[in-house]
């Protein structure tokens, strides 16, 4: 038996369509973070090894590597599947909502958290293809609700929108504090 054929048997397993792109970019994230513990983590002296702020980032870490390495490995040697680019075509498409959550951060401070997080909900439902006034009713309830709980009642601290500086002086204490 030759040593492809060997490692062949020995990772066989069922890959799907983009396996060898994500353990390749899984190896590579995993070496990276293993590269940046030194920088990232600290082993103290006098401290007993259990107790070290840098053992579980660690094991973790290479834990990651080694599994990324097998999970690479059995992927070089299962056989080609067709399909590998649209999937990772597929993969890249959800970058699209993460370009939403970075103008969601930009606009709170701007817009407000009350304001900014309905409209962002009823964008996002509308996006995903919600379009009954029942779906569109609990959205807007739902997203009333995270604000009003998040800033008003946990008072988790979230930056107050410039546009509630041109509301009048007792709706603005109340915007500023609670929306």
């Amino acid at each position: 038996m030759t040593r492809i054929k060997f490692f062949q048997e020995l990772f066989q397993r069922y890959r799907r369509p983009g396996d060898k792109v994500f353990a390749i970019a899984f190896l590579l994230f995993a070496l990276f973070l293993l590269s940046q513990l030194g920088e990232q983590t600290q082993w103290v002296k006098r401290t007993k090894w259990f107790a070290q702020p840098s053992l579980w980032p660690t094991i973790a870490v290479c834990g990651m590597a080694v599994f990324g390495a097998f999970h690479a490995l059995g992927s070089f040697v299962s056989p080609r599947i067709p399909g590998r680019w649209t999937e990772v075509v597929f993969w890249l498409r959800s970058l699209e909502y993460v370009l939403y959550f970075l103008i969601y951060v930009v606009l709170v401070p701007l817009c407000g958290y009350l304001p900014t997080t309905l409209v962002f909900a009823l964008f996002l439902a509308l996006r995903a293809g919600f379009r009954s006034k029942q779906a569109l009713g609990l959205v807007v309830l739902f997203a009333f609700s995270v604000a009003i709980i998040f800033r008003g009642f946990l008072q988790v601290k979230i930056p107050a929108g410039q546009i509630y500086n041109h509301l009048p002086d007792a709706l603005r204490a109340f915007a500023l504090t609670y929306l």
